[in-house]
């Protein structure tokens, strides 16, 4: 049972669409804007005073210092009667191809190197905003679900999300508490030793293992769970033994954001991303790296999405709900994306056709 469901009023301008997931302490819901259209509305479950608002609205108050294109954006934050009482809720930017669970899904085993490392370069250079700051703001969860997959008119644009653990490093140590994924968590994390730039690289450097290989990294499936620090004494093979596309530069760019030693790390998210930039200026003055396409054929929902996307597409007014479906359903199936990304990409700036 949600706090809020499809129909209510949340405010004068925002009307309740439907639930997008919840976790713990929180429902996402899309909402409709009266003059800005979709928006994603993060509303908490816990009754909180004034006070305790004002505290779990602190990451609205994040996000609202960190703008840019790889950060989701913040809108507005406010308080609406439930059934349950008052909540607190803060409203962002709507990404309908939801998060990179489901392109990961649609190319498993292994997404196309390529995309991996685009994926990898634009996370960090989100983060790089919050890791620039002076003392730094560390994420501490960065997960598949936290990063959300869309595009506008240049093409593939990744938000990192969910900034509801992000904290202010120590201005002496650059250290914040541990929190987060234990999936995702680097290794000094598990130990109690602190949470630094350095360890969302870690989990940057974890989703690209994951993308790259179907596997999470140390991480047999079998012996030791996620939460175990014993896993850490096996040696890590590299993405490329999983996955024969993975280039060597690659390879060693993934293995350097998961060394055990974070002084070993990059130490921040730019300059991971600077070292992501630098093999695609390598490989552009070399032969072109080809990757791999899965074959599977698309799902119903997927096909649905496409056809209801193409039919609506030349109605006026329509292109940009239009562009949110294909959105979606090039998220869920790569033949769809290699027929329609192109045209989504086109209707993101405003050409029909």
């Amino acid at each position: 049972m949600t706090l809020l469901n499809s129909g209510d009023r949340v405010s004068d301008t925002l009307v309740i669409d439907r639930l997008l997931g919840e976790g713990a302490f929180a429902e996402v819901h899309r909402v409709q804007h009266e003059y800005l259209g979709w928006q994603a509305m993060k509303l908490f479950k816990k009754v909180a005073s004034k006070a305790e608002t004002r505290a779990m609205l602190g990451e609205a108050r994040l996000l609202s210092t960190l703008g840019h294109p790889n950060i989701v954006r913040f809108f507005e934050a406010s308080t609406v009667q439930t059934p349950e009482g008052m909540r607190g809720f803060f409203t962002m930017e709507y990404v309908a191809g939801g998060s990179l669970e489901r392109l990961a899904a649609a190319h498993r085993p292994s997404v196309p190197t390529d995309l991996v490392a685009e994926v990898m370069t634009q996370i960090a250079d989100g983060l790089a905003v919050a890791h620039d700051q002076d003392p730094p703001i560390v994420h501490r969860d960065i997960t598949m679900a936290n990063i959300l997959v869309g595009y506008d008119g240049a093409g593939l644009r990744v938000r990192v999300s969910d900034f509801g653990l992000a904290k202010r490093a120590d201005p002496f140590t650059l250290l914040a508490s541990a929190q987060g994924t234990f999936a995702f968590m680097a290794p000094e994390v598990l130990r109690n030793k602190g949470y630094s730039c350095a360890s969302d690289v870690w989990s940057v450097g974890t989703i690209a293992y994951l993308l790259l290989t179907g596997h999470l990294p140390f991480d047999d499936g079998d012996q030791f769970s996620s939460y175990s620090y014993a896993r850490f004494n096996r040696p890590l093979l590299p993405p490329s033994s999983y996955n024969e596309d993975v280039d060597p530069e690659l390879d060693r760019i993934v293995l350097a954001a998961l060394e055990l030693d974070p002084g070993a790390r990059p130490s921040t998210a730019r300059a991971l991303g600077d070292a992501l930039r630098q093999r695609k200026e390598n490989l552009a003055r070399g032969p072109v790296h080809s990757t791999s396409t899965s074959t599977r054929p698309p799902t119903g929902r997927a096909r649905r999405l496409a056809d209801q996307a193409l039919a609506l597409h030349r109605i006026p007014g329509e292109l940009g709900r239009a562009a949110d479906l294909m959105e979606e359903a090039v998220n869920l199936s790569p033949q769809l994306s290699e027929l329609y990304l192109a045209k989504l990409i086109l209707w993101r700036r405003g050409v029909m056709m």
